[in-house]
């Protein structure tokens, strides 16, 4: 459940700038929408495809290159040091790349996730000083590996760090950080990838501005998947990495890339951001979840054809495996979370089980948080020391907050929206506690909304609107795909599709008919019926299918006709801080509990339906009374459960709730939880 926020922008600049630039107004208002307002910034948007920033703004950066080119002159062996992660694989096949056509003798080592987890190592550091390694150059890590670092000095081998990670107050002592997040760092664009960074350095190891585009040609695939990868924002720098990152790809001579498109059934020059996202990223991460990455980064450096096919295989075959997991992990979650609903209902989100696959946490936590729209933490327990992975909300530095339970850690390390840990079992319980002490100390925990870039009315549905779209193209985080708001549409029907794996709906707005897809919803999980009053949210498409082109929409979101999301999140927020023990006033304890009345018309209801599954409360309390509270609902469902007029079971796929008549009477006060409000309003 997101609520929808609808940008603005101004108009009559729009219509100016429209004219003089002879573009749609629709794409100048979409363009100020994305913070490109004057002449500069829309040419920088829309054509710029080889300028960036000069490489040595970066802290450190000339201190790298000369220890950097040292070594290759003087034949010394330098291991580029990577992740596991597509960033940290695609930084490193870059940056060995680059250095093996330098003649450097020059090797690469990726930790194993399971065994030694994410950064350096000692024991690592160890072994590749015994293989005569005299530079270490870490990719996409080494921020935080102080320790590490003064152990390969120990041993006579020189560091260099490159990393887009946050620094902790000490620095390690290393030959040059190169990290944008310094804080004496003056470059300017700080959202780039690991890969980013490592692409820099290569630029700056070539000397020469009139390079960049060479470079930009030999490797900007590689460069475009690992933006993609770590989600960064397609905006400045990162808009040219990936729009030239996407021809290339669409045109690529390299083996390992053709080969992942032809395992992955993306089409001959049907590349885009999202097939990168969802078809080459997850099978390069798949080896670092489910095994070594080292595949990874050799399916991206071969020019062996046969080897290629071979591994992107694999890796196609790894994918599916970490399918499987992810799904097996979700469903104990969901298990978890039905004996013991108070689990979600922290500030902060911390499940920990047994024997997760430590490769597929991060993704499960991704889903966890979107289900509830709140930083979430998964652990699991897989030896004394547990691993754990978290992902966070905008607005709530997730870093900051695993920082303030250090003291309870073995390690950590990542950004503002995205955390890895490790930690003892016995301590899980105290990080669950201290991490959401900090939350409640930070206030109102912020969420996540749907960003909706205007509202049209139906006239506006056509497809030279959707084919003007795609001068914003590529389409991606900080510049995603327009989405369009629909307001007081009818459903006239709705049609299952692709044997029920999706719905369609003709839907009335104004005079015409318009049909929109929902895809991936099943029949039986739609909420909404024919006759209900609904908005939505939509993306557009041209279909082109026997050189006719038509309109296509997709939905996005969909809610009744004037619903405030953001209402129901506060004030199913408001539930959750009572049942976690949190103090709430007067006024808002009103807002809490239900009255009589309302418990009444809940009950009625319930017993009319009878059995619902699986739904979401915000469809439930349209359906009883649009003016209830969403905490006075959740409130009155735990009242008649304790009671014993309904079951009711609460998993991450929604309510289910089976009314039962009963034969006896029922004092509603004497329920648990309607007790402890009154006694709690009675003392306040």
């Amino acid at each position: 459940m997101k609520p929808w926020s609808v940008k603005q922008f101004n108009k009559e600049h729009a219509d100016d700038v429209s004219k003089k630039h002879q573009l749609p107004a629709v794409i100048v208002a979409l363009l100020e929408i994305r913070g490109a307002f004057s002449e500069e910034e829309i040419q920088d948007f829309l054509f710029n495809e080889t300028k960036i920033d000069d490489p040595f703004q970066i802290k450190d950066m000339d201190k790298a290159c000369e220890r950097i080119l040292k070594a290759v002159d003087f034949g010394e062996k330098i291991c580029v040091y990577g992740d596991f992660d597509a960033d940290g694989v695609t930084s490193t096949a870059l940056l060995y790349s680059y250095l093996e056509a330098l003649g450097a003798d020059v090797c690469f080592y990726i930790p194993a996730r399971d065994n030694e987890g994410y950064g350096m190592h000692k024991d690592a550091v160890k072994k590749l000083h015994e293989n005569g390694v005299q530079l270490i150059i870490t990719v996409d890590n080494g921020i935080s590996a102080v320790e590490e670092i003064a152990y390969a000095s120990s041993l006579g081998i020189d560091t260099v760090v490159t990393d887009h990670h946050m620094p902790s107050q000490k620095l390690p002592d290393a030959v040059a950080v190169v990290d944008i997040h310094r804080e004496d760092c003056p470059s300017r664009f700080k959202n780039i990838s690991g890969v980013g960074v490592a692409f820099k350095l290569v630029c700056a190891l070539e000397g020469d501005p009139d390079t960049i585009d060479m470079l930009l040609d030999n490797y900007s695939d590689i460069l475009c998947i690992g933006t993609v990868a770590d989600m960064m924002p397609l905006t400045g720098e990162n808009r040219v990495f990936v729009k030239r990152g996407l021809k290339s790809i669409n045109n690529s001579d390299r083996a390992g890339i053709i080969s992942l498109c032809e395992t992955s059934g993306i089409s001959e020059q049907g590349v885009d951001v999202r097939s990168v996202s969802f078809k080459i990223v997850p099978r390069i991460n798949a080896a670092g979840r489910l095994g070594l990455s080292d595949d990874s980064v050799t399916l991206l450096t071969t020019e062996d054809y046969d080897e290629a096919r071979s591994i992107a295989s694999k890796l196609s075959y790894d994918n599916s495996e970490r399918q499987r997991i992810e799904k097996e992990i979700i469903s104990d979650i969901d298990v978890l979370v039905s004996k013991n609903p108070s689990l979600v209902n922290d500030r902060i989100i911390v499940l920990d089980g047994s024997d997760w696959h430590q490769g597929v946490i991060g993704i499960v936590s991704t889903r966890i948080k979107d289900v509830y729209n709140k930083p979430c933490i998964i652990i699991t327990r897989d030896g004394e020391l547990c691993r754990a992975s978290g992902r966070s909300v905008e607005g709530f530095d997730i870093w900051e907050a695993v920082s303030y339970c250090s003291d309870l850690l073995d390690h950590y390390g990542g950004h503002p929206m995205a955390i890895g840990l490790a930690l003892e079992e016995k301590n899980i319980p105290k990080f669950r506690e201290k991490i959401n002490e900090f939350a409640q100390k930070k206030g109102e925990m912020p969420f996540d909304s749907l960003e909706i870039d205007m509202e049209i009315g139906p006239e506006s549905l056509d497809v030279e609107l959707a084919k003007s779209i795609k001068y914003l193209a590529p389409f991606g985080k900080g510049n995603p795909s327009p989405i369009f708001k629909l307001s007081g549409y009818t459903i006239l029907n709705i049609i299952p599709l692709s044997g029920n794996k999706h719905i369609k709906f003709i839907i009335s707005g104004g005079s015409r008919r318009i049909p929109v897809i929902w895809l991936y919803t099943e029949p039986e999980r739609n909420p909404f019926k024919i006759g209900d009053k609904i908005d939505l949210a939509v993306t557009l498409d041209v279909n082109e299918y026997k050189n006719t082109q038509s309109l296509s929409i997709f939905i996005k979101s969909v809610k009744f006709s004037g619903v405030d999301y953001s209402a129901y999140i506060k004030s199913n927020r408001l539930f959750e801080s009572f049942i976690s023990g949190e103090t709430l006033d007067r006024e808002q304890l009103l807002s809490v509990i239900p009255t009589k009345r309302e418990l009444k018309e809940i009950y009625l209801y319930l017993i009319k339906v009878r059995i619902l599954k699986n739904i979401g409360l915000e469809y439930l309390l349209y359906r009883i009374n649009p003016n209830l509270t969403y905490s006075k609902l959740r409130v009155a469902l735990r009242t008649f459960s304790e009671l014993g007029l309904i079951r009711l079971r609460e998993t991450i796929r929604g309510v289910s709730v089976e009314a039962r008549r009963v034969n006896f009477k029922v004092n509603l006060g004497d329920a648990p939880i309607l007790k402890k409000l009154k006694e709690v309003y009675r003392g306040g």
